[in-house]
Parts: structure tokens; sequence; C-alpha cells
């Protein structure tokens, strides 16, 4: 279901994994072949994306993707490690809790440009904040709805929930725990 609310209420069970997942060519990711992986529907919109991006003369490319309950157990304890708890569960979230389990999240990035610190003031950044609904995806964790989404903004971080559901969500500058609060929660 691509309209799956994750979050830190709203939990993953450890053995929850996608049965769609596709392997993410390395013409659009980083890492070893067949290391990335995403549900085949967010992949396809993806590509659509990229293409569109690419069109106008930008290379997106994904840093991150699909993990499992284990991997984002390793990325929540490393930042917990270095650097304590409350830091840790404002940057990352605890297993069970990622988007990324999920399958439908992207961490997305230019070719030239993958620092979480200075992406969101690039031309890339601009173009997915302003376009990435047009394909079905959001922006997870806007800068100005933290006290909302309950994590530091991302502007890298993509959620794919499809067309309609992102195009309300953009047009009306609401969160998804917005969006789900008011029109899927039963």
């Amino acid at each position: 279901d691509t309209t799956l609310l994750v979050n830190k209420h709203y939990l993953l069970d450890k053995d929850y994994i996608p049965d769609d997942l596709v392997n993410v060519s390395q013409n659009y990711a980083w890492g070893e072949v067949g290391s990335q992986k995403v549900r085949e529907v967010a992949y396809n919109a993806f590509l659509d994306m990229w293409n569109a991006a690419n069109e106008e003369g930008y290379y997106l490319m994904i840093n991150s993707s699909y993990r499992s309950y284990e991997d984002q157990e390793i990325v929540y304890n490393n930042y917990k490690n270095s650097s304590g708890e409350r830091f840790a569960d404002s940057i990352a979230a605890r297993p069970g809790s990622s988007e990324h389990q999920t399958g439908l999240a992207l961490d997305i990035f230019s070719k030239t440009n993958t620092n979480k610190n200075t992406f969101s003031q690039t031309d890339e950044a601009k173009w997915l904040k302003e376009n990435a609904h047009n394909f079905g995806f959001i922006l997870r964790y806007p800068e100005d709805k933290v006290d909302i989404t309950g994590y530091s903004f991302e502007s890298w971080h993509y959620r794919y929930v499809g067309k309609d559901i992102a195009t309300y969500i953009y047009e009306n500058d609401i969160t998804y725990e917005e969006y789900y609060a008011y029109f899927l929660e039963d």
C-alpha cells in the first residue's frame, strides 16, 4: 500500500519487507550493483521524474532507498553512539519507524552535490521541491513542519504517495501526517 504511514508513532514490524522491490540501475544510484532497491511503482515514478529533470539539465541520483529493519538499526545506533539519543531521534528514525523500510522513500541528491548541509540551496533541490509532486513524490520533512513530522528538515528525503495525494499535499502545504489524519485514518 503506497499510503502506508510510517513515523515515530506508526511502526513497521521487524519482519516487514515489501514483496515488489526492484534493483535501481547504477545510472541513477550510488552503491554496489543491487545495493539500492525500491518498490517498483516508486521506481517507475522516479524514472519519469529523472527524465523530466534531465531534460532541464539536472542529473538526480539516489543516495539511499530501501533499508531493512536491521539496516535502520545500524544507522540509528551509529548516530546514538556518536552523538546521543536525543540527537539520534531528531535526525534518524528508530528501527521500525523508518520510511525507507517501506521501499517508498528515496534520499535524492544531484550528481554533483551529496552534501546534506548545502543540498537545499542547489538548483536540483529547488527543482525537486517544485516538481516532485507531479510524479507522486512529496518532500517528507519540510523545514517549516518539524513540529508536525518530528524530524529535522531533510531537503533530500522524498516519499512516493501517488500523484493525487502528492499534488494535494503540495497545493495545500501540509505534511503527510496531516493528510493521513484528515483523509486516511479511521
